[in-house]
C-alpha cells in the first residue's frame, strides 16, 4: 500500500509537470448540464428586456446555476416594465424579486443596457443601473449584471463574469491531442491558448489573471512556461534537469513555487520572478509536490508522503516550519485554498473508497466529502468561495463539474471533442 501511494504521488508530481502550436481561434465549446438543483430556492422573475433577445436569457441561466435562486423569463405569473414593477401582482404570485430592462443601440454601434432589480416585499429598487458596452461584449455585460444582482441579494460578489482554464484531450486529433483553453464559467466563449501532441498540464493563473503558466514536454523534458493572454507571447520559467511542475504564483505576482527534482528527489522550490533566483523550500527524503501559496502570501500548502501516506502540510515562510493539515482518510492531495484562506479543497480518498473532493475547515479541521462522483481531481475554488470546479468521470466521459459548497447545486461541463481535465478558476 505504501509503495502504491508513493507511486501515485510521484505520478502526480510528474503529471503536474507535463511540439505545441500557439493559436487564438475559438475551439470546442463546453456544454452546460444542470446535474442537481435545489428543490426550493427564492424565486426571481427575469422579465424579457425590451429590444433584446440574447442578454436576459444569459442572466436567467446565471442565476439558476448559482444554486441560490430559481429564475424564469417564460410563463411568468405577472407583468412588469421599467419603472412599473406592479408589486401587488408579484406579491400575490409569491415572487419576491423582479428584474426588468431595456436595450438600446447607440450611434456608434454600442449597446446601452438599463436594468432594474425590484424587491417586491420592501417595494423598492435594489439596483437601477445603466451600462454602455460594445457589441462584442454583450455576453460579458450579461454576466456583470448577474454578478451585481447576486451581490445585491446575497451580499457576496458574484463570479459569473469569471473564467476557467482547462485542458481538453482529444485522441481523434493526434497532432493537436492536447488543448489548453479558457472559457466563461458557463462554458461559453472558449478560446484556445495552446495545442500540442504532448500533454499540457497544471494551468495556473497569475494574480492579475492576465497570464497563465503551464507545463509542457515540447523540449522532450518537462518545462514551465508562462503565456500572456492578450499577446500570445510566452516565456520559459523553469527547465532544470529532471522534473519541473506544479507552478503557483504568489499573491503579489513576484514569486513562483514549483516542484523540481534537479537534486534527484522531488522538492518544492521558490523562484524570484524578477531575478530568477531559486530558493529550495523543502529538503526531505519524501516526495514533496503541489505547492500553493496562501492568499496572504505568508505560507504555502503542499502534498508530501513524509508521514507515510500522501497528506497536505502547511509551510510557514517566516520561520521555515511546517505542520500537517490533513489526518482523515488514506490519501489527501491536490490542495487549494479559498480566497479568504479559511477553507481547503482537496482530493480525498476515504479508506476503501474512490477519490472524492472534500472541503476542510481550517479553523475546526472538520472535513466533509463534497462530491457524489468518484475519480475526482484538481479542485479549484471560485473567487467568492461559494463554488468548486473539479475534473471527474461519468461513465466514459471525462468532464468538469462545478458544485456549491453547501452541496445543493451541481452542474457539468462536458465536451463533445474529448475529455476535459485540469481546471483552474481565474482570480478576480
Amino acid at each position: 500500500m505504501m509503495e502504491m501511494t508513493r507511486k501515485h504521488l510521484l505520478s502526480l508530481a510528474i503529471l503536474t509537470a507535463f511540439s505545441p502550436v500557439l493559436v487564438t481561434q475559438a475551439h470546442a465549446q463546453l456544454h452546460l448540464e444542470i446535474a442537481k438543483a435545489p428543490e426550493e430556492a427564492p424565486k426571481i422573475a427575469i422579465v424579457p428586456f425590451s429590444n433584446d433577445s440574447s442578454l436576459y436569457p444569459i442572466i436567467e441561466t446565471d442565476l439558476n446555476r448559482s444554486g441560490k435562486f430559481t429564475s424564469a423569463s417564460k410563463n411568468l405569473p405577472a407583468t412588469a416594465s421599467m419603472n412599473n414593477p406592479k408589486a401587488a401582482n408579484w406579491q400575490a404570485a409569491g415572487v419576491p424579486y423582479v428584474v426588468t430592462g431595456t436595450v438600446k443601440t447607440t450611434e456608434n454601434g454600442s449597446y446601452e443596457v438599463h436594468y432594474q432589480l425590484y424587491d417586491v416585499q420592501k417595494q423598492q429598487y435594489l439596483l437601477n443601473e445603466l451600462l454602455t458596452v460594445p457589441a462584442s461584449r454583450v455576453r460579458s455585460a450579461a454576466h456583470m449584471i448577474s454578478d451585481a444582482i447576486y451581490q445585491a441579494l446575497t451580499g457576496i460578489p458574484g463570479d459569473f463574469s469569471g473564467r476557467i482554464a482547462y485542458v481538453l484531450r482529444n485522441p481523434a486529433t493526434p497532432e493537436q491531442r492536447y488543448t489548453l483553453q479558457i472559457a466563461d464559467t458557463d462554458g461559453e466563449q472558449p478560446r484556445t491558448i495552446l495545442t500540442s501532441r504532448d500533454p499540457i498540464l497544471s494551468p495556473a493563473w497569475t494574480p492579475d489573471a492576465k497570464k497563465i503558466a503551464y507545463v509542457s514536454f515540447e523540449t522532450k523534458r518537462p518545462a514551465i512556461y508562462v503565456q500572456d493572454l492578450s499577446t500570445g507571447a510566452r516565456e520559459k520559467l523553469a527547465s532544470f534537469r529532471g522534473l519541473n511542475g506544479a507552478p503557483s504564483f504568489s499573491p503579489d505576482g513576484k514569486s513562483m513555487l514549483f516542484t523540481a527534482s534537479m537534486h534527484d528527489n522531488p522538492e518544492i522550490y521558490q523562484m524570484n520572478l524578477e531575478t530568477r533566483q531559486l530558493q529550495r523550500m523543502t529538503n526531505d527524503s519524501a516526495i514533496d509536490t503541489e505547492a500553493r501559496y496562501a492568499p496572504d502570501g505568508k505560507s504555502f500548502i503542499f502534498t508530501s508522503d513524509r508521514g507515510g501516506s500522501a497528506q497536505i502540510y502547511r509551510y510557514d515562510l517566516a520561520n521555515s516550519s511546517y505542520n500537517r493539515l490533513t489526518f482523515r482518510g488514506a490519501f489527501n492531495a491536490r490542495g487549494t485554498l479559498s480566497a479568504d484562506g479559511k477553507k481547503l479543497a482537496l482530493v480525498h480518498r476515504p479508506s476503501g473508497s474512490n477519490y472524492k473532493v472534500a472541503i476542510q475547515d481550517l479553523n475546526s479541521s472538520v472535513t466533509n466529502i463534497l462530491t457524489p462522483t468518484s475519480l475526482d481531481e484538481s479542485p479549484s475554488f471560485s473567487p467568492n468561495g461559494q463554488m468548486v470546479v473539479y475534473a471527474t468521470r461519468e461513465g466514459s466521459r471525462g468532464l468538469l463539474s462545478i458544485m456549491s459548497l453547501d452541496g445543493r447545486f451541481r452542474m457539468n461541463l462536458p465536451s463533445e471533442q474529448g475529455e476535459v481535465r485540469e481546471p483552474a478558476w481565474a482570480p478576480k
